[in-house]
């Protein structure tokens, strides 16, 4: 008695009580049905009194006979043949109530199954594939029939014949005999897998500018291939990855008069190829303010296809109060495993804490993102380059110089969160290392850095953060290029403090060090969806080695904004080391 009672009042229901006295408070009393069917049922009875409100008596009669009815399909879907269920009708303060009593009985479970297969897969070199399909059938014996896991298990065994050789596969026949006395079911699914399809010539549609070639690019086969839906989807996003389709898709032609039989019943479809182009121009500029680089702007100009060419071209040129740049890079299409290279020209020049650099630099990048497997969130990204430069530097208050260097980077990240741009949870890791030679003297420089972040969520809302950065340079010269070293400071490592603030003192300059360390804590509370205040530690510094290091913390609190570009932080911070107060913000539109 005390275990129903208990079970009554884990499932108490009043969920459809919404200030109308004619809608019925529903109590059910699950009888040992498991949370999985129980929920089940409650939904089914829920679309029931919904119903209720602002009707008659008589249909109201009815409602009740549909929301028994209602609850015994429920039962049903979840393998219960034979159930007592009993609606009492009560009333209360509230208005009329519903107590619905259910004694399940045994549930059903899977007696025999039987896998029959039709068609051009029963040919011998089908025979191991056969064997995995019917070891792969997920409904076994002994296992409680629920009917979406019956639906599902039919579904994944057709995908498991159709996606590979079979094309026209289909479910030919299926039956669940239930023998609700016993409580047992016997299975019988027939799969006719039809003819085995092999690849025909390539038909394309929606080219105007691209070439052809770029197709021929990502669908390398010899007709006559096997089919294969898996390749067919790879294509398709090779496509879709490069940038010169706004949409791509990838399928079989089988339609009557494209098929092709041979004397073996095989039969030959076209691969259909239908592209939508991306425009051939494209001219965009932004116009931002932010406490780091004051006001800024930049444009861009892009153009897909270069004298017929599957290429596309970017040039554009950026300033601010510090830095100014401009840039022309030829990106070449993705290669079939996904691998993104580009070569480019750089000038560029900033003038930041007395440290004044011109840079004319030409140089080549590959880089690469991709899932980690099908349905996970886990995604990486690799970027290589190798860059040769010409910096001319000049520090106030001390000797400048003038360098050729030759420098190679890598890049690996690896991000696991629950949104890209708005993280409540989750990680990243990035390592970046990086070798350099002085091309006039021979001499040699190196850098490895490690960056992490967490994410944690707290309640409903908050999200509380960590993030830490380690790095360091070895090097035979004073003469590295200014972004080798390193230096912090600013609204993205160490509130409180001026941008790139924190380094080597040179004369009157700020220059870039051997040695960096960052931490940050920073809890984020948001009373709406979209607004939030923030709290935050930082501390980090950047020196000759870690020995040499003293700790510069900067704390505060902000502002947090919820935007569809991301978060919108306003924070105001105390540097301890420079003992000022800084606000730091960022603010942009593009156009």
């Amino acid at each position: 008695m005390q275990k129903e009672v208990a079970a009554s009042l884990l499932v108490f229901a009043g969920v459809l009580q919404v200030a109308r006295a004619d809608v019925p408070e529903v109590i059910i009393d699950p009888g040992g049905v498991p949370p999985k069917a129980l929920q089940s049922i409650q939904n089914a009875v829920d679309a029931i009194t919904r119903l209720a409100a602002d009707q008659d008596g008589g249909e109201v009669t009815r409602l009740r006979r549909r929301a028994y009815q209602a609850t015994l399909s429920a039962l049903e879907t979840q393998g219960y043949f034979s159930p007592v269920v009993t609606l009492e009708v009560g009333e209360d303060v509230g208005g009329e109530t519903w107590d619905i009593t259910i004694e399940p009985g045994e549930r059903t479970k899977v007696k025999d199954v039987q896998l029959v297969f039709k068609g051009q897969i029963n040919q011998p070199q089908f025979e191991s594939r056969v064997k995995t399909l019917k070891n792969d059938w997920p409904l076994d014996k002994e296992m409680p029939f629920i009917n979406q896991e019956w639906r599902n298990a039919k579904v994944e065994l057709l995908d498991g014949v159709s996606r590979k050789d079979f094309y026209f596969a289909r479910i030919g026949n299926s039956q669940a005999t239930v023998d609700a006395e016993v409580a047992q079911a016997d299975l019988f699914v027939e799969v006719d897998s039809g003819p085995r399809v092999t690849l025909g010539p390539v038909k394309v549609n929606g080219l105007k500018r691209v070439p052809r070639k770029l197709i021929d690019r990502y669908l390398q086969y010899h007709v006559g291939d096997p089919y294969n839906q898996d390749t067919l989807d790879d294509w398709q996003q090779a496509l879709q990855s490069t940038a010169f389709f706004r949409g791509a898709f990838v399928t079989l032609d089988a339609s009557d008069e494209a098929q092709k039989v041979g004397a073996d019943g095989e039969v030959q479809l076209p691969v259909q190829v239908q592209v939508s182009e991306a425009p051939a121009r494209r001219v965009t500029a932004s116009l931002g303010v932010d406490s780091d680089y004051g006001i800024r702007a930049e444009g861009l100009y892009r153009q897909n296809v270069v004298f017929g060419q599957p290429v596309w071209i970017e040039t554009g040129a950026g300033v601010d109060k510090d830095r100014q740049r401009a840039f022309f890079d030829v990106h070449l299409p993705p290669t079939r495993k996904g691998y993104v290279d580009s070569v480019g020209v750089l000038f560029e020049h900033s003038d930041i804490e007395g440290l004044d650099n011109r840079r004319v630099g030409m140089g080549w990048n590959r880089t690469h993102a991709w899932k980690a497997k099908d349905g996970s969130r886990v995604d990486y990204e690799t970027e290589y380059g190798v860059v040769a430069a010409h910096d001319r530097t000049r520090i106030s208050g001390a000797d400048g110089y003038d360098v050729p260097t030759m420098v190679g980077t890598a890049r690996w990240m690896r991000r696991d969160v629950d949104a890209k741009y708005d993280p409540r949870e989750g990680n990243l890791i990035e390592v970046g290392l990086g070798a350099g030679v002085t091309l006039d003297k021979g001499e040699t420089f190196y850098r490895a850095g490690v960056r992490g972040q967490k994410w944690w969520p707290v309640g409903p809302r908050d999200v509380l953060t960590v993030r830490a950065e380690v790095g360091h340079v070895w090097t035979q010269t004073d003469r590295l290029p200014q972004d080798f070293g390193y230096r912090t400071g600013g609204a993205r490592s160490i509130r409180g403090y001026r941008y790139k603030s924190i380094g080597l003192d040179r004369g009157d300059a700020v220059i870039g060090a051997n040695a960096l360390a960052v931490g940050s804590i920073e809890y984020t509370h948001y009373y709406t969806e979209q607004l939030g205040m923030n709290v935050f530690l930082d501390v980090g510094d950047a020196a000759q080695s870690f020995r040499d290091m003293h700790w510069a913390f900067g704390y505060g609190v902000g502002l947090a904004v919820r935007t569809p570009a991301g978060p919108f932080f306003v924070d105001l911070a105390y540097g301890q080391r420079d003992k000022k107060l800084r606000v730091h913000f960022s603010l942009g539109i593009a156009f």
